[in-house]
């Protein structure tokens, strides 16, 4: 949904868009929840609810809903591969919640843009009826005024999507008057990843961890390197000694335990200061450093030298990244992100056929 909003924004000057969306889970399904796509009038289709098993069902109610005006709620189960049936091959249920939204909708739109791209938390809450009702809630100023404020608040403190409120039994999309079933979506700051250096190494990764949600800040101390023109998909690119750098991000409060710090300088008069100053700080969560088995352990040993005790020393991810026998810069990106993918979400790292259990991992919320 993140990546459609400006998309929906463009699309709604010509004409209402029919919004789908994934609102609940159950099992083993091939997109998370909040995933979404939008049809426009005209038969554009954009984004995508699946691995393509139930989008063409999805398009087809949508072009009612724009059609009725009235938003209505679809469910898919597993189904045999030989079934005629739509469904879902990988096992699991989803449930989508397809709307109709028009240029009335532009304003929350333009709010959650606007706080998305400052990095402000903010939700929306969409009451799953036949004539939904948004609300865009900006974290802790959501006023809690009543038994649904407060679940949805609970929500966006976790920073999890989910449904909240109940169904009134007399229709299926439910419009109970006190607490309507409602589906919420935090749209938290990106994770931050901060590259150390100025090279085709820290150039590819920029480019990589970009295009799965990271805002990513290079630095490096050397100017005539340090420049925007070198790493156009950086978000910001800073020309620093890398350690004061980090330890102001981390006094002023813009690190915290999702914050990536990958050092791929091999140099240690940058190295070892940067690290250290990582290492230390809670506020940030993965640290890596990029670099042969040698030159690892020369780095050991110069932290161990500056003071660093064994338990921060330890939290070294290094050599940096996944073996997957890369050796260009655009290969060794993928494997340094893989590692940081699979980390935050507590894979194995493995190729699937030798792992177990499911395939998508971490169903947020379950089909009630």
């Amino acid at each position: 949904m993140r990546s459609l909003i400006p998309v929906l924004l463009d699309r709604l000057a010509c004409g209402p868009v029919a919004l789908a969306r994934v609102v609940a889970t159950s099992g083993p399904t091939p997109r998370r929840l909040g995933a979404a796509m939008a049809v426009t009038a005209a038969g554009e289709v954009i984004g995508s609810l699946s691995g393509g098993c139930v989008d063409s069902a999805v398009v087809q109610s949508a072009r009612d809903v724009l059609d009725t005006g009235y938003a209505v709620g679809e469910h898919f189960g597993p189904v045999d591969l030989d079934d005629v049936a739509i469904g879902l091959t990988c096992g699991g249920e989803i449930e989508i919640f397809v709307e109709r939204i028009d240029a009335g909708h532009a304003a929350a739109l333009t709010e959650l843009l606007a706080a998305i791209t400052t990095g402000r938390p903010v939700a929306l809450a969409t009451t799953l009826t036949t004539r939904p009702v948004w609300r865009v809630n900006h974290g802790d100023a959501i006023e809690r005024r009543s038994e649904l404020d407060e679940d949805i608040a609970d929500l966006i403190d976790a920073g999890r999507s989910g449904i909240v409120g109940v169904d009134d039994t007399e229709t299926p999309l439910g419009c109970a008057a006190d607490r309507p079933r409602t589906f919420v979506q935090p749209f938290a700051p990106p994770r931050r990843l901060i590259a150390v250096g100025a090279n085709e190494f820290v150039r590819a990764l920029t480019s990589a961890a970009k295009n799965v949600g990271y805002h990513v800040t290079v630095v490096d101390p050397r100017p005539v390197f340090t420049t925007a023109a070198r790493f156009p998909d950086a978000d910001e690119v800073i020309v620093a000694w890398p350690d004061r750098y980090l330890d102001g991000e981390i006094v002023s409060g813009r690190t915290d335990s999702a914050t990536v710090v990958c050092v791929m300088t091999h140099d240690a008069k940058v190295d070892v200061p940067i690290l250290t100053t990582a290492l230390r700080s809670d506020r940030v969560g993965f640290v890596g450093a990029l670099g042969s088995r040698r030159t690892h352990t020369d780095r050991i040993s110069r932290l161990a030298e500056a003071g660093l005790p064994r338990d921060q020393i330890d939290r070294l991810r290094s050599p940096l990244g996944l073996d997957i026998g890369g050796h260009t810069p655009s290969e060794v990106a993928i494997s340094i992100l893989a590692q940081l993918i699979s980390e935050r979400n507590g894979g194995s790292g493995r190729p699937l056929r030798d792992v177990d259990g499911p395939i998508h991992r971490g169903s947020e919320k379950s089909i009630r």
